[in-house]
């Protein structure tokens, strides 16, 4: 094996020793790329760098970032999560779980609504998790159903994990937008179904809210209520993805009125005040600015594992994995799979991702199947133990009652449903590329 492959294994190797000794992910990639590149190549590999960061800090589609962040954050602060609780919650409490189903709902929407996973359970176990323990909820579906419902926001558009993707990938965003619609509402239907068929099979685990509760609105108020808290999240998500998916604005300008939109719905709810904004801005910014300095130091990264010849490496491996094309995109979802209990999916996504797209786009694959693939495969490493961001998420909002394990118990089942929605996906594409292909992306 040439000097340089070794170099690149090594350098792999020292990134996840760096990663495992908790340096941050970005000083992990620039001093892992920095540091091999100059001793495989000198300073002569790097005469790329500055343009490559500059393409970063001035790609016009990812830009689109930090306004869905705002977004994202503006309403989880203006508790318009919680109200959409409350009363989704009233509207199902006759049924068994639905309190659970009111959960994914309300999953659906601010995943619709702003595609950040750590505001979707932050905001839902604060709300919920005490209360729908209770009410005599199973200690551990909660918790799954929280952490699983929060997790749709990496799936459903405007998703952060397409926007990534997409520039991966080299794909359109409003493409990846409109392949991740169905596989998005088709995981939500898989936790619908799991909550339904528990409330048959165990309805000790997921009663019903007592009659004398749901007594206090009439079915009129209700439908007002309904009506009144929940149109004004929906028509925000059909201005943004309508936008985005029809043609009719580009991401970063449907982002934009999203980010406006979701300061009129805190205006008109009235709970914008000057603490507020200035709150969601430092979050956005603080988020924001972790994003792009990954991004940034995962340039002098790829570089180097390129010019060690890493990519040559892949493709051999690729190479020996039996089953041809079916087998290897197997292999790059184990890997992903298995990755996900360690890291986060940007690391994922910035590291492993682009060693394996070459082999694809050689055979033709269609990279919008690929991408939601993927991304189905990512949302999954939210929930896997022990390093999955939504279990630390819930984790550090939940009553002291709720231990670790019935967290990472309750999330098993929600793991094996996601893992059942990314083989429908793999077995029928058209769930993924129909809506693209049919609007002519």
């Amino acid at each position: 094996m040439p000097f340089t492959e070794i170099l690149a294994l090594c350098m792999i190797g020292a990134f996840f020793i760096l990663l495992l000794g908790g340096v941050p992910v970005a000083a992990c990639l620039g001093i892992t790329g920095l540091v091999f590149g100059y001793a495989g190549f000198g300073p002569f590999l790097f005469s790329l760098l500055p343009a490559r960061v500059f393409g970063v800090i001035t790609n016009y589609t990812l830009l689109a970032l930090p306004l869905f962040i705002f977004m994202g954050i503006m309403l989880e602060k203006s508790r318009i999560a919680e109200e959409l609780l409350d009363v989704i919650g009233l509207a199902m409490g006759g049924l068994r779980g639905g309190m659970a189903l009111a959960i994914i709902l309300v999953g659906v929407l601010m995943g619709a609504a702003s595609g950040v996973v750590g505001a979707t359970v932050v905001t839902v176990g604060l709300i919920a998790l005490g209360p729908i323990i209770r009410r005599g909820y199973d200690t551990g579906v909660a918790c799954g159903v929280i952490c699983a419902s929060g997790t749709l926001g990496q799936i459903i558009p405007p998703s952060l994990v397409l926007i990534l993707l997409a520039d991966i990938l080299g794909e359109s965003v409003g493409t990846l937008f409109a392949a991740a619609l169905f596989p998005g509402l088709l995981l939500a239907g898989l936790f619908v179904a799991y909550v339904l068929i528990l409330g048959v099979l165990r309805p000790e685990a997921v009663p019903a809210i007592p009659r004398e509760e749901r007594a206090q609105y009439t079915g009129r108020q209700l439908a007002g209520k309904l009506l009144k808290v929940v149109f004004p999240p929906i028509a925000l998500i059909v201005l943004v993805l309508g936008s985005i998916i029809g043609g009719v604005a580009a991401p970063t300008e449907a982002a934009s009125m999203g980010a406006f939109g979701s300061i009129l719905l805190a205006a008109l709810s009235g709970r914008l005040d000057y603490a507020i904004l200035r709150d969601t801005v430092r979050a956005a910014f603080v988020t924001s600015a972790m994003v792009f300095l990954i991004l940034i130091f995962a340039q002098p990264f790829g570089l180097a594992f390129r010019g060690l010849g890493g990519e040559k490496l892949v493709q051999d491996a690729f190479s020996i994995v039996p089953g041809g094309l079916n087998g290897q995109i197997f292999f790059l979802m184990l890997l992903l799979f298995v990755l996900g209990f360690f890291l986060e999916w940007i690391e994922i996504s910035y590291i492993a991702l682009p060693l394996f797209l070459p082999i694809f786009h050689n055979a033709g694959v269609d990279m919008a199947w690929i991408a939601i693939l993927v991304a189905v495969n990512l949302q999954t490493s939210f929930l896997t133990p022990p390093f999955g961001w939504a279990l630390f998420f819930l984790k550090g909002v939940a009553p002291p009652s709720v231990s670790t394990a019935a967290i990472y118990k309750g999330v098993i089942p929600f793991i094996g449903l996601q893992l059942i929605g990314l083989l429908m996906v793999f077995l029928f594409p058209g769930l993924a590329v129909w809506l693209p292909n049919s609007i002519g992306w």
